[in-house]
């Protein structure tokens, strides 16, 4: 397991009913092929080594010694491979019958875990053959005078790892009201597998996957779900082979029904470690649970990297069909909120700055949907252009086309004479391009908004996003400050997938305005333009690409990922845009900033939140303005 990635898969290869030796030889190979593979947790289906449907035959002694003999071939397979191993099969214990999972690893058998919950209706006969699996363990007979425990209460875990525990249930256990994994998740199992046997019928699929998304997103934990497929008997139904692999309540892989292969994914064991931590409301409260259980470690971590899937955009939907409702949603959570705010406050106009740039132009329309829903006329919207030094035509007549098309009251104050006077009462030299001469303009461009506020008994709604929250990239009681920030908790990838979805839903004239706005550059327009009055401050090359930060921030905050990891991944999602060391730059820069303005966050005002990563100081993000980055930066310079 490298960077918390453990490898899972789960196979249902086609198998004969009642002829183990057979489903051994199906299984080895499967085995052989995920060693090859670097697979690490290898799950099979619900008694595989039998077939699900055998009937009476469970009572038979032969079949029960010839599923013994096959768990024999199965275990000397594992034999050297650094790898853990469940396959299903019915075991005789001090006289009962169970339905049971083989955890196997290095040739040996680790312990059997019996089913819990057995089944006794319309096609399900289980309770016909099978008494329910006890906690208390007893001590199963193998071959040769060797024996291993049987026990609902097992977990496993490897060599040197005690947190990555893996726990197991079988089929009907996690359809019931209180699963054994919601236990064995409080013991610590980080993993749950399930080897089940459960037939497809009309609906059944997607119930099936809610249930086991459900299971997973409770227990903060990977679900490997292993389902019966080809070879089973079709006397009275049929079995689709569905495996499904969830983490923490997300599908990470399936495998569609009567499909072949296997269902290969690499579950992120190190974020669910990490969540666990961050969520005090998971786990047994009172402890003592873990104790309850026998644990058996074994060596099946390997060194291979692991190859995930990395979205270089993990803050913006994947899916094409999703970004338009995703953007809708977040687009009425800040109007919604925006509006309560309005309500409250009894607030009779909304000021806002807008520079012809992505937040600006979001918070304008957030303002304009949010007096649509409280039926204020948007003449009330009073957005304010106040052209500086660096100013471009052509954000500036953005700024005016967009007031005009929005239906607001556009106002147009120059701030160029006043700052050069203020300059003149500071003592500043106005050749020197220094932070005076950029937040100077900031700062007088709020107190306009804030003074124009006071003059109309309104509220400024702040424009700033997340992204630049935490690179600290606003200007201290400048546009840092406001009545409320509507886009304090959308980060700049984001915004630019809003704004362009509201540009699709808008069409017209609005649509050619905003699509010429996301093609500007990004700037705070602060420095003069160049000679042919094009933006010369652009704010990726000074802060770096925000595509970058705004990962480095996903991966740091929400998943509690290491630098190094980070970076692994980083070069991974990004692969052929990026070099090596532009990723280690800006990642570097990525901690310093972070940690050396917080006490810009300590202090802002309050905003929408509106996905799993905040900044709040009151609820989402609380550190001291003077906390020390060394170790983060350490590990990330030596990269």
């Amino acid at each position: 397991m490298k960077y918390g990635y453990l490898r899972v898969a789960a196979v249902s290869p086609a198998l004969k009913v009642a002829d183990p030796a057979c489903n051994a030889a199906r299984i080895c190979e499967a085995i052989e092929a995920q060693a090859a593979k670097g697979t690490e947790l290898l799950v099979f289906p619900e008694l595989s080594l039998s077939g699900y449907t055998c009937g009476d035959l469970f009572l038979q002694k032969t079949l029960l010694q010839g599923c013994m003999d096959a768990l024999r071939t199965v275990a000397k397979a594992t034999e050297g491979k650094r790898m853990l191993v469940f396959v299903g099969l019915p075991v005789v214990c001090e006289g009962k019958l169970y339905n049971c999972a083989a955890a196997l690893a290095d040739g040996k058998v680790l312990g059997f875990v019996p089913k819990t919950h057995l089944p006794n209706y319309n096609e399900f006969y289980e309770a016909r053959h099978f008494v329910r699996g006890q906690s208390a363990p007893a001590l199963a007979g193998l071959w040769d005078g060797l024996t291993a425990p049987l026990s609902t209460d097992l977990l496993f875990c490897a060599k040197g790892h005690p947190e990555t525990r893996i726990a197991c249930e079988i089929c009907e256990d996690v359809w019931v009201a209180d699963p054994p994994s919601s236990r064995h998740a409080q013991a610590g199992a980080v993993v749950i597998v399930n080897l089940s046997a459960s037939n497809e019928v009309i609906g059944k699929r997607e119930y099936r996957k809610k249930i086991v998304a459900a299971q997973s997103g409770k227990c903060v934990c990977a679900y490997v779900y292993c389902d019966a497929g080809a070879g089973e008997s079709t006397s009275d139904m049929v079995f689709a082979g569905n495996d499904l692999i969830y983490e923490n309540g997300a599908l990470v892989a399936e495998a569609e029904p009567f499909s072949t292969g296997a269902c290969e994914a690499e579950v992120d064991v190190g974020f669910l470690i990490a969540e666990r931590r961050r969520l005090n409301t998971f786990g047994n409260r009172e402890g003592g649970e873990g104790e309850k259980y026998l644990i058996a470690e074994a060596d099946f971590f390997t060194d291979a990297l692991p190859e995930p899937f990395v979205s270089p955009t993990p803050f913006v939907p994947e899916e094409e069909g999703t970004l338009g409702e995703r953007a809708q949603l977040i687009l009425n959570m800040q109007a919604n909120a925006l509006a309560k705010r309005f309500a409250h406050t009894k607030a009779k106009t909304a000021v806002i700055g807008i520079s012809g740039g992505l937040d600006s132009t979001l918070a304008l329309l957030v303002a304009a949907r949010a007096f649509d829903l409280l039926k204020k006329d948007r003449a009330d919207i009073l957005a304010y252009t106040m052209p500086g030094f660096g100013t471009t035509g052509r954000t500036k007549n953005n700024s005016l086309a967009l007031m005009r098309e929005m239906g607001v009251s556009a106002r147009t104050v120059s701030i160029a004479d006043t700052v050069l006077r203020h300059f003149e009462d500071i003592g500043h030299d106005p050749a020197q391009l220094n932070a005076t001469y950029e937040n100077a303009q900031a700062r007088y461009r709020t107190m306009i908004l804030m003074d124009a506020a006071n003059e109309t008994g309104g509220l400024v709604i702040g424009t700033g996003d997340l992204s630049e929250l935490a690179l600290g990239w606003c200007t201290y009681n400048g546009d840092h400050m406001s009545m409320y920030a509507v886009n304090c908790g959308v980060p700049k990838t984001l915004v630019k997938h809003l704004v362009r979805a509201e540009a699709e839903r808008l069409g017209g004239g609005v649509r050619e305005i905003l699509e010429d706005i996301l093609a500007t550059e990004i700037s705070p327009e602060l420095l003069p333009p160049d000679a042919a009055g094009n933006i010369a401050q652009k704010t990726e090359d000074i802060v770096g690409p925000y595509e970058l930060h705004d990962f480095y921030l996903y991966r740091f905050l929400r998943r509690g990922d290491a630098p190094a990891k980070i970076y692994y991944l980083a070069r991974r999602a990004f692969a052929g845009r990026y070099d090596d060391a532009t990723l280690k730059k800006w990642l570097v820069s990525f901690y310093r900033r972070f940690f050396s303005q917080q006490f810009k966050r300590n202090c802002i005002p309050d905003g929408v939140k509106v996905g799993s990563v905040s900044l709040s100081p009151r609820a989402d993000w609380r550190m001291p303005s003077d906390a020390s980055a060394a170790l983060w930066l350490q590990e990330a310079e030596n990269l």
